[in-house]
């Protein structure tokens, strides 16, 4: 089996306010580590990304330490890597600065790496991809019966002049949603996608009108409920994720993600590989 993985990879910046600031790998690269470690031995794991040439060995290094991942979809850029600031306010809320966000994948470096069994796109920027490539990928993906599953996260989010990101509509989200398999959306994306729009189930229904199987809602330590379309009624059930102490949920949802393909790529069944990622998270959740 192929699974191939969209999004951009960045290095994620967390500033404890105590001078002990922590770089880790982030992106798409929390997607890649999940499926490696409950797919990687028998199948084979393609992330496409870009990468600023001076990072490039160090990424493509952290990758080939994957089992199952290949780099074949790396390219390098003449740009800098995307680095994201996180900085936690007294409040309590974090912060995210993105100032070197890469250009968005072009459709020629994605055309034979998204030719496979399943394909995941994690809006990880917001600008991994334009509309017209996710066109391109759908039109591929319907000629090769193709699993997509794809996770809006932060094309809900704009960029200001600060390089801040905050909520905003998504002016085309019909467009971005339309004949996928499965969409993956926390609360706050899900509600911040149209103005006019106010409840989940409003926005959920109206979501599965376009021809998508499936929407998975995403709730951090509280699991995850999955909406279909069940006899032109929207059906709900919500799956609990096992709590474990002092759990580190930055990345959760993307590697949530990961472990939901491929368990609907190999069963087809949208309820189940829901519970099955979940539970495949808890698992990492513990270990780590």
């Amino acid at each position: 089996m192929k699974i191939a993985l969209v999004g951009h990879f960045c290095f994620d910046i967390h500033h404890a306010g105590n001078g002990s600031d922590e770089e880790r790998p982030g992106g798409i690269f929390n997607a890649t580590a999940m499926l490696s470690r409950i797919a990687g031995r028998s199948n084979t794991i393609v992330p496409v990304f870009g990468i600023a040439k001076e990072d490039y060995a160090q990424v493509a290094g952290l990758l080939e330490e994957l089992p199952g991942v290949s780099t074949d979809g790396v390219y390098k850029l003449d740009a800098p890597t995307n680095r994201v600031h996180v900085y936690s306010t007294p409040e309590g809320k974090s912060v995210a600065c993105s100032k070197d966000i890469a250009p968005p994948i072009p459709f020629d470096r994605l055309r034979r790496h998204v030719s496979a069994d399943g394909i995941l796109i994690n809006m990880i920027s917001g600008f991994d991809i334009t509309l017209e490539t996710l066109d391109q990928i759908r039109m591929l993906a319907r000629e090769e019966k193709t699993v997509i599953h794809f996770d809006f996260h932060n094309l809900t989010l704009g960029l200001n002049e600060r390089h801040e990101r905050f909520r905003r509509p998504v002016e085309a989200w019909r467009r971005w949603a339309f004949m996928l398999d499965t969409v993956q959306l926390n609360e706050e994306e899900l509600l911040g996608l149209d103005a006019a729009i106010s409840d989940e189930r409003s926005i959920v229904g109206h979501i599965l009108t376009l021809e998508v199987r499936g929407v998975l809602v995403t709730r951090g330590a509280d699991g995850v409920t999955v909406y279909l379309d069940t006899q032109k009624h929207v059906s709900r059930q919500d799956i609990k994720i096992v709590p474990s102490d002092g759990e580190d949920l930055i990345g959760s949802g993307d590697r949530f993600g990961a472990a939901f393909l491929y368990s609907l790529v190999t069963s087809n069944d949208i309820p189940g590989s829901a519970r099955t990622a979940v539970e495949s998270l808890s698992r990492t959740l513990n270990h780590n």
